[in-house]
């Protein structure tokens, strides 16, 4: 049966967040198995690297939420579905859900979706735009988080009819692998961002925005600092602006109001972000509003690296505390001060077997393969 399923996914871009790479994976997966791959997205930095002769690829501007190119994308869609005789449609954000959906119905194809997030919502308009979410005969959940936060918030759209499960993100542990690092490598990257590693070095990855928590890890350092009462390490905030230039200049300001222009360094993009956890002493995931999975917390423990992780959301899930991390009250900057030190005091021998329980942990856990066979598998199940 598996030789017949063709699988289509739909989402706005393929950028390197963890949605885009969830597609690029399972898409990737799928020709593997004996089955038709196919992926409708407007574009994305991840489109270079797919491999076309397993996966078809299809631009349309599926990213928008103007309600008339919604309802044309659907057109399109059937279009699509019907000449590549499509089984399965895989929706991964709402825009391009609103259109799967009435594609999929319209040609009576099983609709699949992946909740990747918490889709806020103030009002009725809204709640019922995300609710298309939760429409679909398969309901995929990335973490526990999001299962728990799709039923208290969308329960009337949950029918008995429809499946509703979690499938775990899952991260390449081949590519987040410690080993494959060489010595010259880290020593590049390292005159590349003009730190001297006669110091530790503290990481915190992901874009710059408020809800990250870019501001309470500077109090935090200040209150390290104070504590400490030297410069014992460097830090680096790892991340673009994506067009929020006061936030980066909020940030910056921050940085000289407390005397740590010389300590906190600012870095745009790192091309290879194994090696930028590689070079770092400890990782920090200091998230003031919930994540739906946390990648940064699951891609540092597959380096073998300590993470600092804020104790809301997936970080909850992913780290145990005090075996493959520390976890710090969410949004209390004392909290995540305290921790750092803990951490920078900590022996080496702990650290080590910290870093290899870690890693443990997302092999056995968050791999991309289990990720990609549980999907294949409910997509099986569905068609059957």
């Amino acid at each position: 049966m598996s030789s017949n399923i063709k699988v289509l996914q739909v989402i706005p871009r393929l950028g390197y967040g963890g949605a885009e790479t969830g597609c690029y994976d399972i898409a990737h997966y799928l020709p593997e198995n004996n089955c038709k791959s196919f992926i409708v997205t407007s574009g994305g930095e991840l489109l270079k690297f797919i491999d076309k002769e397993k996966v078809k690829l299809i631009r349309l501007p599926v990213q928008s939420k103007n309600p008339l190119l919604i309802l044309l994308n659907s057109v399109i869609l059937i279009g699509i579905i019907l000449f590549y005789n499509i089984t399965v449609v895989h929706a991964r954000s709402r825009a391009p859900a609103w259109s799967s959906l009435i594609a999929a119905r319209l040609t009576r194809r099983k609709f699949v979706t992946t909740f990747h997030g918490t889709y806020n919502f103030s009002g009725k308009i809204k709640r019922f735009y995300n609710s298309v979410m939760v429409r679909s005969d398969l309901i995929i959940a990335g973490s526990n988080f999001i299962f728990s936060h799709i039923k208290e918030n969308y329960s009337e759209f949950l029918k008995p009819s429809k499946k509703f499960l979690v499938i775990f993100r899952g991260i390449n542990v081949d590519y987040f692998d410690p080993s494959t690092k060489l010595e010259y490598e880290e020593k590049k990257l390292l005159e590349q961002w003009e730190i001297n590693k006669e110091k530790k070095i503290i990481l915190m990855p992901g874009r710059l925005t408020s809800w990250k928590g870019q501001e309470l890890f500077i109090e935090a350092i200040k209150l390290v600092k104070i504590e400490l009462g030297y410069e014992a390490f460097h830090a680096v905030i790892l991340g673009s602006e994506q067009g929020r230039d006061l936030y980066k200049k909020k940030l910056l300001d921050l940085r000289e109001k407390h005397g740590l222009t010389n300590q906190i360094k600012f870095i745009e993009h790192c091309k290879d972000m194994a090696l930028a956890y590689k070079v770092s002493d400890m990782v920090v995931s200091a998230s003031i509003e919930p994540e739906a999975f946390g990648r940064v917390a699951v891609e540092a423990q597959s380096m073998e690296k300590l993470i600092i992780a804020s104790n809301i959301g997936g970080s909850n899930e992913t780290v145990i505390n005090g075996k493959t991390g520390i976890l710090f009250e969410s949004g209390d900057a004392n909290s995540l001060s305290k921790k750092i030190i803990e951490a920078l005091t900590m022996d080496e021998k702990s650290i080590k077997l910290m870093g290899k329980d870690g890693r443990e942990n997302i092999i056995k856990k968050f791999n991309v393969e289990k990720m990609c066979f549980s999907t294949y598998s409910e997509y099986k199940r569905l068609v059957n």
